[in-house]
Parts: C-alpha cells; sequence; structure tokens
C-alpha cells in the first residue's frame, strides 16, 4: 500500500512539473490519466502490476 501511495504521488510530481517547465499541456495530462484509469480496469492490469512491482522490487534490492 506505501509503495502504491509513493507510486502516485511519484508521478503526480512529475506530471506537475512536465505541464509547467516541458510545455506538456493541461489537456494532454488529462487524457494521460484518463488512459491510466482504463488501463487499470482492462485486462493487461494485472501485468502491468507485476511489471511496477518487479521494478520496485528491483530498485529495492539496489538500495543499500
Amino acid at each position: 500500500m506505501a509503495l502504491e501511495v509513493s507510486a502516485v504521488l511519484l508521478l503526480a510530481v512529475i506530471v506537475v512539473l512536465l505541464v509547467r517547465r516541458a510545455g506538456l499541456n493541461v489537456m494532454h495530462a488529462i487524457v494521460c490519466v484518463l488512459l491510466g484509469f482504463y488501463l487499470a480496469s482492462s485486462n493487461m492490469a494485472p501485468t502491468i502490476d507485476g511489471f511496477s512491482s518487479s521494478i520496485a522490487d528491483m530498485i529495492n534490492e539496489l538500495s543499500f
């Protein structure tokens, strides 16, 4: 649960920085958010969740 909240906060900060600094349009950010909601309810959700969990485990093993 803590990992999910951290990932959401990290991605939210990245989106805010992209909107402010890199010229990402607000409409593009909204479309990305909607894509995330649709992917979460699709058949690909377990695969994406497994991939993100394996990446988090790999990063956890690298840290001291």
